[in-house]
C-alpha cells in the first residue's frame, strides 16, 4: 500500500512539473496586443481611468528624464496631460516583438507620441514587461522607454 502511495505522489509531482513547464497559450500574445492597441484607442480618446487599467497596482516605470514611477505616478501624469485643455496627445504603436512564458511576458515597442499645436513627435522605444494578474488580465508590472 506504501509503494502505491509513493507512486501515486510521483505521478501527482509529474503533472505538477508537466503543468508548470506548459507552453503559454496561443493567444497570451494576441490578448497582449489586443489590450496594447485597446490603450491607444483610450488614451487617444482622453479615457484616463481605461488608460490607467493597462498597468498592474504593482507597477514600476522608468522613462529616461523622468526616473522611476509607481502606478499612482504614472497615473496622475496620465491624467494631467489628458486633462490639458490647451493640448492634445496622440500616440500611435508599433509593437516589434511579444514573448510569452506562462504568466509572464516582455514586449518590444515603440510608441510614437504627437502633440498638438505644434505638432511635436516623440519617438519612444520601450519595453514593457506584463504579468498575467488574478483577474486573468495581462498588465504591465515594468516598463522602461526613453526619447530618441
Amino acid at each position: 500500500m506504501r509503494l502505491f502511495a509513493y507512486g501515486l505522489s510521483a505521478c501527482g509531482l509529474a503533472a505538477l512539473v508537466l503543468f508548470a513547464a506548459m507552453p503559454a497559450r496561443a493567444d497570451d500574445a494576441a490578448d497582449i496586443r489586443a489590450r496594447l492597441h485597446e490603450w491607444t484607442r483610450q488614451f487617444n480618446a482622453r479615457d484616463k481611468a481605461g488608460a490607467c487599467e493597462l498597468f498592474s497596482r504593482s507597477l514600476v516605470s522608468d522613462y529616461r528624464g523622468q526616473g522611476e514611477a509607481d502606478y499612482a505616478a504614472r497615473c496622475a501624469l496620465i491624467s494631467k496631460a489628458l486633462d490639458d485643455p490647451a493640448r492634445s496627445f496622440h500616440y500611435g504603436l508599433d509593437i516589434k516583438e511579444i514573448i510569452v512564458d506562462r504568466d509572464m511576458a516582455v514586449v518590444r515597442l515603440t510608441w510614437t507620441l504627437t502633440v498638438a499645436p505644434g505638432d511635436i513627435t516623440s519617438v519612444e522605444p520601450g519595453l514593457d514587461v506584463f504579468r498575467r494578474e488574478e483577474d486573468g488580465r495581462w498588465r504591465i508590472i515594468r516598463y522602461m522607454a526613453f526619447e530618441e
